[in-house]
């Protein structure tokens, strides 16, 4: 066997969970980010007129909302995980650190390292939704 497998079999199931977890909010804020600003580039209106209604964002997805339709699913994907990021993001990032400083010598340097990095960073988007522009945006996101 190569050591690649060996390396993630040594890996607990919950442990390669909470980073895919970690992983998966961190892209959902970023998805939700880039759709609002490209949104508001292309129109060429500020945060208050993306309030108004006339911008939805369901408006972005291709063919309509419908469960034929797969870009319908990935929308419904990418709001599941951007809502719900913004809840499990402390139990991640307390689990995550908790595990990185209790099985310090039976993870990798990788392992551990991806853990706090993804503690952090979901901590730091957690912490960047409660400032104005992005308060803006998660109403926008809601409509």
């Amino acid at each position: 066997m190569s050591t690649a497998v060996n390396a993630v079999a040594g890996v607990p199931r919950l442990v390669r969970t909470v980073l895919v977890a970690q992983l998966a909010v961190a892209v959902a804020f970023v998805v939700v980010a880039a759709l609002y600003v490209g949104r508001m580039a292309t129109a060429g209106v500020g945060p208050a007129e993306m309030l108004t209604g006339a911008y939805d964002p369901k408006d972005l997805v291709p063919f309509g909302l419908h469960a034929a339709n797969p870009f319908f699913w990935l929308y419904a994907a990418v709001s599941l995980l951007y809502l719900v990021g913004a809840v499990l993001t402390l139990p991640m990032a307390v689990y995550a650190a908790a595990v990185a400083a209790r099985d310090a010598e039976l993870l990798s340097r990788r392992v551990r390292t991806l853990l706090l990095v993804g503690a952090g960073v979901t901590t730091l988007l957690l912490i960047t939704r409660f400032t104005p522009v992005a308060v803006d945006m998660h109403r926008w996101w809601l409509d």
